[in-house]
């Protein structure tokens, strides 16, 4: 008899504490789940705008491509290649223009600056150095040079190349380019 009692208890028992388990096995599945979903958005490649939105050096820039209207643009399918100047390059400039060119009735002269950084088509740094010019979005080109392992977009030199997004390729300048 003792021994059915206790049999019994510890069924009981059992079965009292097998929810509890079930409950934290059913949590802990969600916790590896929520886990692996942020781990897959933050794996998942951006596009232009929002790589560029991440990065604090192009602040300017990125107001400069809201200021012209290009942000859905920039965002959509490509792909692109953007020579993006750092807040450093736009430093560069006469003091005023970049406040100017920020300015609604400049809309017209900013978005030609703008586009002279953008060739169509995502052109690596593997085959920009295999062209002297490229065509921009603008209309005009821009002209390549290579020397000494220092690519010249114009008159900017590439800092950082192959910034990768899902709809082209960054690579940072360190001038702004003007268009002729």
């Amino acid at each position: 008899m003792k021994l059915a009692m206790y049999t019994l208890a510890l069924t009981a028992l059992a079965a009292l504490t097998q929810p509890a388990r079930a409950g934290e096995c059913a949590k802990s599945r969600v916790a590896q789940a929520q886990r692996h979903y942020v781990a897959a958005e933050a794996e998942k490649p951006k596009t232009i705008v929002e790589t560029a939105a991440g990065i604090e050096d192009f602040s300017t820039l990125v107001a400069a491509v809201k200021a012209g209207d290009l942000v859905k643009t920039l965002s959509g399918k490509g792909p692109f290649t953007v020579f993006a100047p750092t807040n450093e390059a736009f430093a560069k400039l006469p003091k005023g223009t970049v406040e100017d060119l920020l300015k609604p009735e400049n809309k017209e002269k900013l978005v030609a600056i703008l586009t002279y950084h953008v060739v169509p088509g995502k052109v690596m740094a593997a085959d920009v150095v295999k062209v002297k010019e490229a065509k921009t979005v603008q209309g005009d080109k821009v002209q390549v040079t290579v020397k000494d392992d220092e690519v010249m977009i114009d008159k900017a030199k590439v800092v950082k190349a192959d910034v990768e997004c899902s709809n082209g390729v960054i690579h940072v300048i360190d001038s702004v380019l003007l268009p002729k």
